[in-house]
């Protein structure tokens, strides 16, 4: 099965508390996204391989590490996971940033392809693909499956806040994907929302209803 990371950096969850909270309003909720995705990035990025190289220092040469294999590629889920990709890109500039769109079938509840622009090189890349909430799992799981198609084997789910269910279907779909969440919430209403959530992630970047 996948990993499960569950972040407790007492910044994470300072800045998570204000973007829960339904007084904060949409200029305050997309910066506060911007800085926990930015947060997130530094500890989903712990493990990447170094390689050592030589550097000229004013006092004299020395050896020292820089990173080494894949080259990384950053997916939002549209629209909400636009939120979280500049927060990222804070920390990784030379990331190439893709983007997959999905909408729920009115009859179906499915979740439906409708748009997928990607990097040429996938296979060369590892992917972190970005949404800020996992609930049912549904869109997760499509687009995991629409960058699989296309070649991608490296992939990592992050988002702000997930349901069990969630994370349970998306574990039980794709068990090579680890999942990186800010907060791990109670569960799923009767109306697909997380308890106790932050409302609609989309609605409260973008200022729609």
């Amino acid at each position: 099965m996948p990993k499960v990371f569950v972040f407790d950096h007492p910044l994470i969850q300072h800045k998570l508390t204000y973007i829960r909270d339904v007084k904060t309003g949409t200029k305050e909720f997309r910066e506060l996204v911007d800085e926990v995705a930015t947060l997130m990035a530094f500890e989903i990025t712990r493990e990447m391989p170094l390689e050592e190289t030589e550097v000229e220092t004013p006092v004299q040469l020395t050896k020292s590490k820089i990173l080494a294999g894949k080259k990384l590629g950053i997916v939002p889920i549209l629209r909400a996971g636009i939120g979280m990709v500049d927060g990222i890109l804070k920390l990784i500039p030379a990331a190439k940033v893709g983007h997959i769109g999905l909408y729920r079938d009115p009859q179906t509840l499915k979740p439906v392809e409708y748009y997928v622009k990607l990097p040429a090189d996938v296979a060369e890349r590892d992917f972190i693909l970005v949404d800020p909430m996992l609930a049912t799992g549904g869109s997760a799981i499509e687009a995991v499956n629409s960058l699989k198609s296309r070649g991608a084997t490296s992939i990592k789910f992050m988002c702000l806040i997930a349901a069990p269910e969630g994370v349970e279907a998306l574990q039980q779909a794709h068990p090579d994907v680890d999942i990186y969440i800010a907060a791990l919430d109670e569960k799923l209403n009767d109306h697909g929302y997380i308890v106790p959530g932050l409302g609609d992630a989309g609605d409260r970047l973008f200022g729609t209803k």
